[in-house]
């Protein structure tokens, strides 16, 4: 009987690390999917980190994002220009917007913004960069 009990149990560690083995091959089967798709994995396309920048920004604000004047990418993740509809008037020429400079993180996050001019709609841009 004690060999029995001795079968049994030498073929437990067995069996169980076969089933380790065999959970680890699908495992490490299934890493390079799960790491390939997951979002951090993905780098976010340039339509997106805009698309994001204005809703992100629209939320915080309470404002209306309508342009985005300018886009780069930096070492710290992205950086935009967004004008925004600061107080709409009638004709909306004379509406006050604003031009708001947006920073994101790699992933597209918003991590901080702030208002660099506001001027009328109708007003030609005073700084000779072009009209806005």
């Amino acid at each position: 009987m004690s060999n029995t009990n001795n079968t049994s149990e030498s073929q437990t560690p067995k069996q169980t690390s076969r089933t380790s083995q065999s959970a680890r091959k699908t495992q490490d089967s299934q890493e390079p999917q799960e790491t390939h798709n997951s979002p951090k994995a993905r780098r976010p396309r340039p339509m997106e980190i805009l698309r994001e920048a204005r809703a992100q920004l629209a939320e915080l604000t309470g404002m209306t994002a309508e342009t985005v004047s300018s886009f780069e990418q930096t070492e710290e993740g992205w950086s935009l220009e967004v004008e925004v509809l600061e107080l709409e008037r009638v004709p909306d020429t004379m509406s006050l917007m604003g031009s708001y400079l947006v920073e994101l993180d790699p992933e597209g996050q918003l991590t901080g913004y702030r208002r660099v001019r506001r001027y009328e709609r109708g007003r030609a841009d005073a700084r000779g960069s072009g009209g806005r």
